[in-house]
């Protein structure tokens, strides 16, 4: 029995670290690689996703989308304008998506032949980094507007970043943003990531942003995070690592 608030922690990460390594298992067999987009709210995420979809339909790739949120189908109604299949994930009160609930919509849900899955997960940089989807990729993304420390205060969700997207680049100068003190902060935290610029208005970062899931898909090496997962080694604490299964998910540099 657990006695303590951490051990009870430990042991929820855990059995969601088990369920994740069972649907990436899943997933694999099915050919599908998913990609975990995670950010604060009003990164502009779901307007970039919903433009790496429409690229994605128009190429005539086989993509889906999940979207979670507490409230609302508001995220899938944009995103369904791309043209591809999308599916709303309620999650009822919690600030983050968990493997359970993933693989529920999987296996109930996922059209036939699918092979890349974009996942918006809730937008918050602190829970969800602590929760292994089963991700083949995991993407952070941050808006300008947001300030150059943004990865120094949220170091697990940096540093477990395989790929950093900063958004909204077209405000850079109104919002007096620091581009280089930025990726100086994000190389404290994660070493050799990736920042891809991105504006969902203009459309730069669209196809970098979709070529980049295609590669991870197709099987490409790509960049490791110091926070790469390590099974059962959780901590909601920013001195421990989230986690995945480091050689399915860890991406090498």
């Amino acid at each position: 029995m657990c006695d303590s608030v951490d051990e009870v922690t430990e042991a929820v990460l855990a059995k969601n670290d088990s369920l994740a390594a069972g649907l990436r298992q899943e997933l694999a067999r099915r050919g599908v690689s998913v990609v975990n987009l995670l950010s604060s709210p009003g990164s502009g995420k779901t307007e970039l996703l919903g433009r790496v979809l429409a690229r994605a339909v128009e190429r005539g790739l086989p993509v889906a989308a999940l979207t979670a949120d507490l409230a609302t189908e508001n995220d899938a109604d944009r995103l369904a304008r791309s043209g591809a299949p999308v599916k709303q994930l309620l999650t009822d009160g919690l600030c983050h998506l968990e493997a359970r609930q993933l693989r529920g919509h999987v296996q109930s849900w996922l059209p036939e032949g699918t092979s890349l899955l974009f996942v918006e997960n809730v937008g918050n940089l602190v829970c969800p980094a602590s929760y292994d989807l089963g991700e083949s990729l995991r993407i952070v993304l941050m808006a300008v507007t947001e300030g150059e420390d943004k990865p120094l205060k949220y170091p697990t969700a940096f540093g477990s970043a395989q790929l950093v997207v900063l958004t909204k680049t077209d405000l850079s100068g109104p919002a007096g943003f620091d581009e280089a003190a930025f990726e100086a902060n994000v190389r404290r935290v994660n070493p050799g990531v990736e920042v891809v610029r991105s504006c969902a208005r203009t459309g730069v970062g669209v196809d970098t942003l979709l070529e980049r899931a295609l590669a991870v898909r197709d099987g490409a090496p790509a960049h490791r995070p110091p926070l790469a997962p390590r099974p059962h080694s959780h901590s909601h604490s920013h001195s421990h690592s989230h986690s995945h299964e480091g050689a399915e998910a860890g991406l090498v540099s």
